[in-house]
């Protein structure tokens, strides 16, 4: 089973510049308190880590 990490998207994307929304939006969120489980891999562990006054990692799988 491969290792996944669950993301909460915690404030909106408006006034931000648009690389951080289409960030978001590669992460499958779009709405304040929005979570998605990941596969935790490097690409999106370096998502998470360029946005990370919007989004925080909730709980750790696997």
């Amino acid at each position: 089973m491969a290792k996944t990490i669950v993301v909460k998207q915690i404030a909106s994307p408006s006034r931000r510049p648009d690389v951080q929304r289409q960030t978001l939006v590669g992460l499958g969120l779009n709405k304040v308190g929005k979570t998605r489980e990941l596969e935790d891999t490097p690409s999106v562990r370096g998502m998470v880590r360029a946005i990370p006054h919007l989004v925080t990692i909730v709980e750790e799988r696997g």
